[in-house]
């Protein structure tokens, strides 16, 4: 079984930008962690960031073909991001949504998503256990 995790925007600064929000570890060592993961449960991982939009929706559709499902992390396009909204919809596929801190409980923009409602599930607050955990539903998801 094959699983992609695309993470967002902003994504390759982690360990840098705002720790206090986003922890100090970095990018390469969450995909440390994922590929960890990943293995213990005997699913082959890809993990790709990407800043731009058309990106993240391209690879969407690229996903289609090759994976059995996906945990994204849309980053500040959860928020407004129709066009990924749209993809996830149309890929037909499982997508896990993520987020390392507690959306729900921070600017009142955050709190909603338009992605979240084309995606099976939504992990948000436990920083790099979110995505732990993302990809623990999606392969349960995968096995029902």
């Amino acid at each position: 079984m094959r699983v992609l995790v695309l993470h967002g925007p902003n994504l390759n600064l982690l360990g840098e930008r705002d720790p206090g929000v986003y922890g100090k570890q970095t990018l390469d060592q969450l995909n440390e962690t994922i590929a960890r993961e990943a293995s213990a449960a005997g699913v082959e991982v890809r993990c790709e960031q990407y800043n731009g939009e058309g990106q993240i929706v391209d690879a969407l559709h690229a996903a289609r073909k090759t994976y059995a499902g996906v945990v994204l992390n849309p980053g500040a396009y959860a928020h407004y991001s129709y066009a990924i909204a749209d993809a996830i919809a149309a890929i037909g596929i499982p997508v896990v949504e993520v987020h390392l801190s507690n959306v729900a409980g921070r600017e009142a923009f955050r709190r909603t998503s338009v992605t979240a409602a084309a995606c099976r599930g939504v992990v948000s607050g436990f920083g790099a256990a979110s995505y732990r955990l993302a990809l623990r539903a999606l392969v349960e998801i995968l096995g029902a």
